[in-house]
């Protein structure tokens, strides 16, 4: 495929993801970081995938159901059509739970004359390591492995089975489906059930959906977006996803691939800052469950990032037999960036624990566990702020003073006072309050650099960095200080090409990066609102939003030159700053026709 024109479908336990052209080309069962059933995305050979075929003469389109989930493509040659309903389970169930099997539904909808199609169901379990064998049995299709240990997954289906298995043209006169299970199912499935799994599943987003805020402008990408997002959680441990795949480049044919299947404490904890203010409560209160269950001991240091189940290690290996997206190599699962250290995580963590608290006040659940963690978090920065480390982008090489991370250290200790404040502890607030000083300072007289006119990178550098933008978000410079405003400028002389921002362009361990990162230009877009220039951040944020694919999805990166999405996909970082530059420019159009009506 040129271009990631996926959507994402899930149940908060895994994901798959479909082409414009109704092809399953990623999903990994049972769990988001489990082996892949289908890999095509990362090899177009010998991946496998679950594919819809149709003759020349027919059309696709594909749009989500409004407000849900459930992926529909639509197939019409003019007089034959019919459309395909993806959707993973996911409803409520009277016990209190959530019914989120590791399964697959393809509701196949008849809607006019006698459609024609083709089966191309290939899975390759393992991720492809070796040889996956497809058997028809008398209820299903049972494909199995040995890889290490054996390993199975079963389709159920209203179709013929061995048309399905040769690829024989199959003609369509009323509905059917395709369930695809990890498990094999003690009930046998029918077309009945079906239909009835994808009402209640369309309920249950319906439901969530119900909770987010209606806005005067951008609703539709704000609701797409917090979806997004909600399918990029995990419900069995409350962590949050960066995205949902592995080693989709930032640049096509380099090296800078990388498995996003894991959770990271900064881009969960902004996720969950973001979902909270659209009034998931849920998501926040299991996010924050799963902190406290990854921090064992008090004072105990953290990683940046732990597996979905709260696991430690995460150890990096390539694939070598994959030959990865579009070819570019290594395919690599496991990220050795857990082994780390980056001081702004407490920073983050901490706006969020601070936010909760302020939410909920003192009813929050888990209360006395978040003052320790709070006591924990200012006792580690107040032991490491002054060190030098790999910074927000991972930097491989040596460890420096980023100014990102002295910003975060500085918000730890702020929103530390907050919480103390709301919990009535009165007693550490005026030695904390030394310490966010004295770290302020520090920021004040290293971080800027007068010859480049701008807070740069790292102490001093020369270098501009974009997430240097996000100063003002948390509270450390003011929108209308005259350094801030004219770092944004430099941001933008430096880092802007067509209002795409680079991350930085110095050469890190990989050389010069050569695409832009989407979150940055989002930052950009909020930080140009924020110091007055609207107009020009609202052209700017619609250019960006044109960017995305057919569904309204965003990855890591968009290419500068030919707007391609690179990089992992979909990418909760993309989707979050997404969300907070269209609540800024909606409020402000609401205080605008408030101020005008009364006027």
């Amino acid at each position: 495929m040129d271009n990631l024109d996926y959507g994402i479908i899930g149940n908060c336990h895994s994901a798959a993801l479909i082409s414009k052209t109704g092809s399953i080309d990623w999903c990994c069962l049972p769990e988001f970081d489990s082996a892949s059933v289908f890999a095509k995305l990362l090899d177009n050979d010998i991946g496998g995938s679950f594919e819809i075929l149709v003759s020349d003469e027919y059309t696709i389109q594909q749009r989500y159901t409004t407000d849900t989930a459930i992926l529909k493509t639509k197939f019409s040659n003019g007089d034959d059509v019919f459309e395909i309903h993806d959707f993973m389970p996911r409803y409520y169930k009277q016990n209190g739970k959530y019914h989120s099997p590791p399964e697959i539904i393809r509701y196949v909808r008849h809607i006019s004359g006698k459609p024609v199609f083709t089966i191309k169901y290939d899975p390759k379990l393992g991720y492809a390591q070796n040889e996956t064998k497809s058997h028809i049995k008398p209820d299903f299709i049972a494909s199995l492995t040995k890889n290490g240990k054996f390993d199975t997954i079963f389709l159920y289906t209203s179709f013929d089975k061995r048309s399905i298995m040769e690829g024989l043209p199959i003609i369509l006169r009323e509905d059917g489906y395709f369930l695809l299970a990890y498990h094999e199912k003690i009930f046998m499935p029918s077309i009945r059930r079906s239909y009835l799994d994808l009402e209640r599943t369309k309920v249950y987003w319906l439901n969530w959906s119900n909770k987010t805020p209606n806005y005067n402008k951008y609703n539709a990408q704000i609701a797409r977006s917090a979806i997004t997002l909600k399918l990029l959680s995990y419900d069995r441990s409350g962590a949050v996803l960066a995205a949902a795949t592995t080693s989709l480049p930032e640049t096509i044919g380099e090296v800078r691939n990388w498995d996003y299947r894991f959770c990271w404490i900064r881009d969960a904890s902004m996720v969950i800052k973001v979902v909270s203010e659209l009034g998931h409560e849920n998501m926040a209160r299991r996010y924050l469950k799963f902190i406290i269950d990854i921090i064992p001991h008090k004072g105990e240091k953290m990683q940046i990032m732990y597996g979905i189940n709260g696991e430690k290690r995460l150890t990096e290996e390539t694939l070598e037999h994959l030959s990865g997206y579009m070819n570019s190599k290594p395919v690599r699962v496991g990220n050795a960036a857990y082994l780390q250290k980056q001081n702004d995580i407490y920073g983050i963590l901490m706006d969020v624990i601070y936010q909760q608290l302020e939410k909920f006040s003192t009813d929050i659940e888990n209360g006395e566990e978040l003052w320790t963690i709070t006591k924990g978090i200012v006792w580690i920065v107040s032991q490491t702020w002054r060190d030098p480390d790999k910074g927000i982008w991972e930097f491989r090489t040596e460890d420096q003073h980023f100014t990102f991370s002295k910003v975060l250290c500085w918000t730890a200790l702020n929103r530390a006072i907050k919480v103390a404040q709301i919990l009535g502890k009165k007693h550490k607030i005026e030695k904390w309050r030394h310490l966010e000083a004295e770290i302020w300072n520090d920021i004040y007289e290293n971080a800027w650099n007068e010859r480049v006119g701008a807070y740069t990178q790292s102490y001093g550098s020369d270098h501009l960095d974009a997430s240097v933008l996000l100063m003002e978000a948390y509270g450390c410079v003011d929108a209308k200080d005259e350094r801030y405003i004219k770092t944004v400028k430099a941001i933008e002389r430096e880092l802007s090409n067509g209002g795409l921002l680079y991350r930085y362009k110095n050469r890190d361990d990989f050389g010069l990066p050569s695409s832009s990162f989407t979150v940055c230009s989002f930052w950009f877009v909020n930080s140009l609102f924020k110091i007055g220039e609207r107009k020009k951040a609202q052209e700017v944020f619609e250019r960006l939003l044109s960017y995305s694919n057919h569904l309204g999805l965003f990855s890591e990166d968009i290419d500068f030159r030919t707007k391609r999405l690179l990089g992992n996909f979909p990418q909760a970082y993309s989707h979050l700053a997404l969300i907070e530059c269209a609540i800024n420019f909606s409020r402000i159009d609401s205080e605008q026709k408030i101020w005008e009506s009364m006027n």
